[in-house]
């Protein structure tokens, strides 16, 4: 009888840097003597996938899985895509990173019920510690992500005080007081502290069915030409508030860069990729044109 395949489920809301510290496990994991075979699902809520380019390896073998969420209209697709992961690639572990809207409890009883084939190892929210102060009003989902998970990272830590970092942390024992919470920066985080000491009864196993869950988030796309920094810089500033995320790539003189904006704060760095925003928000549609408009102002 086969072993089942480990599995971490990587949860955290919009803009939190899921990504980046994944990123920055699989880069640890290669360079050691022997790098583990990683599988990694990733879930996009928009219609584009904006980070698989830039996680590749020798040991990662990557899946998307586009157009909605994971735990609730894609839960068919979850389940059939890690199946066949396993079937075709047999990982040493597989790592689920879920959008930003995603209810991770949803998810764990999926595996729970569903995949017999993994052994859950692990489900860690990252959250966005300059987010928790600018807005400390914690909406349902990151609150839900905040109680399903056995390990909390708390990443942005330089963008705060030492005062407000301590309200994080407090903040994040009231909503789950058994988690493990790592205070990070960049998603510097090492892989094997994403696995709590199994000594300890991992609080994913508490999970009870939730309440359906209901999207509100809406998402599209725009394909961008060339612009320069200071006019891509204008145009983010002047986005509605509607916009909670945006994300992807914009060509400024012969190179590509990304751009990450997550509530009115931006950054735009080198990268390699499709030229195109992906934006989403709460009953964005309606701003479709309006954005669309603002965007070809500043080309």
């Amino acid at each position: 009888m086969n072993s089942k395949t480990p599995l971490i489920l990587l949860a955290g809301y919009l803009g939190s840097g899921k990504t980046t510290l994944l990123l920055h496990t699989l880069s640890q994991s290669s360079k050691t003597n022997k790098p583990q075979k990683i599988a990694v699902l990733m879930n996009e809520f928009g219609d584009v996938g904006i980070d698989t380019d830039t996680i590749k390896g020798e040991n990662i073998h990557i899946k998307e899985l586009l157009e909605g969420c994971v735990c609730c209209s894609l839960i068919g697709e979850f389940e059939a895509a890690v199946k066949e992961i396993i079937k075709k690639y047999h990982p040493q572990l597989l790592i689920v990173e879920t959008t930003g809207i995603a209810e991770a409890d949803n998810l764990v009883l999926s595996v729970r019920d569903s995949l017999r084939q993994v052994d859950l190892k692990s489900v860690v929210t990252v959250v966005d510690a300059d987010l928790m102060i600018r807005f400390p009003a914690l909406g349902r989902n990151i609150q839900l992500q905040i109680k399903a998970a056995d390990v909390l990272v708390l990443n942005k830590i330089d963008l705060i005080n030492r005062s407000q970092l301590l309200d994080c942390k407090q903040k994040l024992c009231t909503l789950n007081p058994d988690a493990k919470i790592i205070t990070t920066t960049h998603g510097k985080v090492d892989l094997t502290s994403l696995i709590p000491n199994q000594r300890t009864p991992l609080i994913h196993n508490k999970v009870h069915p939730p309440i359906k869950h209901k999207v509100t988030m809406q998402t599209f796309s725009i394909t961008t030409s060339k612009i320069t920094k200071k006019n891509i810089q204008e145009f983010l500033i002047k986005l509605p508030s509607t916009v909670e995320r945006c994300k992807g790539y914009v060509t400024i003189g012969s190179s590509q860069y990304l751009v990450n904006y997550v509530r009115q704060h931006f950054t735009i760095t080198k990268g390699t990729g499709t030229p195109k925003l992906v934006f989403i928000g709460k009953n964005i549609q309606k701003h479709k044109k309006k954005i669309e408009t603002l965007l070809k102002k500043h080309l």
